[in-house]
């Protein structure tokens, strides 16, 4: 006998559960929602999500209201008679009524092992933290913000070379694996519910471009961990000359001439050091304004960056 799903994601993040889903026997996917069509390039042309795209390609209907706080959305939800919602970074908050329509509720598939890192850049927060390891938590949701009952964890190591792009990639397949490992727990009602401890709870706040901008009056190692989860957005930047110079590959550098904060104090084969509160910063990929990313050896051949100052 077959479980009637709702699938409810939109980012890239979510479609390897979705593909995981579409394979199994006892899976029936009645309908895929995921947020409207949003413009996008230079041309501003409205473009489908990469859920929506998937379904489309696997021949399930999809829905995309622009909330489900409205009763007509929240009764065409309930035509679909599902079983159990399964959400994986949707993007649209569920009411009350929505939680309380499948029968096994709604399950959320969330980018950290929680309570920490609860709320929108979970995967960004982690390597800026300095984490040296997250993972999945299949969960399910209640009113607050990623607060539910915990159904099934998967840890994952987070490497010294990670970037947020790396370890969204890793975790996207294992947020898929550890869904279909705990599925069948979840509908015979066999996985024991733990309650999160709020105490233990951190906010992992979304993401903003100012966010980008280095200081570099803070220490080398804080500054090489935010490069790394603003990668792919909203990339660390300091300025050059008045315009940003974006930051794409830098490691801290424990020991490095002294000086004031941002002045560059070495330039060699592999890039330039930045002197930071403590040690300072080597930049080995950057990109100038309309320009393409490059070395930052290549960079420096260019430029006169010695004793020169950012930001």
């Amino acid at each position: 006998m077959s479980i009637r799903v709702i699938y409810a994601g939109t980012p890239q993040f979510a479609v390897p559960a979705l593909q995981a889903l579409s394979t199994d026997a006892t899976v029936e996917l009645v309908a895929v929602y995921t947020q409207p069509d949003r413009p996008a390039g230079r041309g501003q042309k409205l473009m489908p999500s990469p859920v929506k795209e998937t379904a489309m390609a696997l021949g399930i209907a999809v829905e995309q209201p622009p909330s489900l706080r409205d009763a007509e959305a929240q009764k065409i939800l309930a035509a679909h008679r599902p079983d159990v919602m399964i959400v994986a970074a949707y993007g649209l908050i569920l009411p009350v009524p929505v939680l309380d329509t499948p029968r096994l509720g709604a399950i959320n598939i969330h980018a950290s092992v929680l309570p920490r890192w609860r709320g929108a850049a979970p995967i960004a927060r982690a390597i800026e933290a300095g984490d040296c390891e997250t993972g999945i938590t299949i969960m399910q949701m209640a009113q607050g913000l990623d607060t539910g009952a915990m159904l099934y964890k998967v840890i994952e190591p987070i490497a010294p070379t990670d970037t947020a792009a790396t370890l969204h990639d890793r975790l996207a397949e294992l947020g898929a694996r550890a869904l279909m490992a705990a599925l069948p727990g979840i509908v015979a009602g066999t996985l024991k519910p733990e309650i999160q401890d709020d105490a233990l709870a951190c906010y992992a706040a979304k993401l903003a471009k100012a966010e980008g901008l280095l200081d570099w009056r803070e220490p080398g190692d804080v500054l090489a961990r935010r490069v790394r989860a603003f990668d792919p957005w909203p990339v660390a930047f300091t300025l050059f000359k008045g315009e940003a110079l974006r930051i794409w590959w830098a490691v801290a550098e424990p020991h490095s001439p002294a000086a004031a904060p941002g002045t560059v104090v070495a330039v060699d084969a592999h890039g330039f050091v930045v002197a930071t509160a403590t040690g300072g910063l080597r930049v080995l990929a950057c990109q100038q304004a309309g320009g393409k990313r490059i070395s930052a050896a290549d960079f420096a051949r260019h430029h006169h960056l010695l004793g020169t100052r950012f930001g």
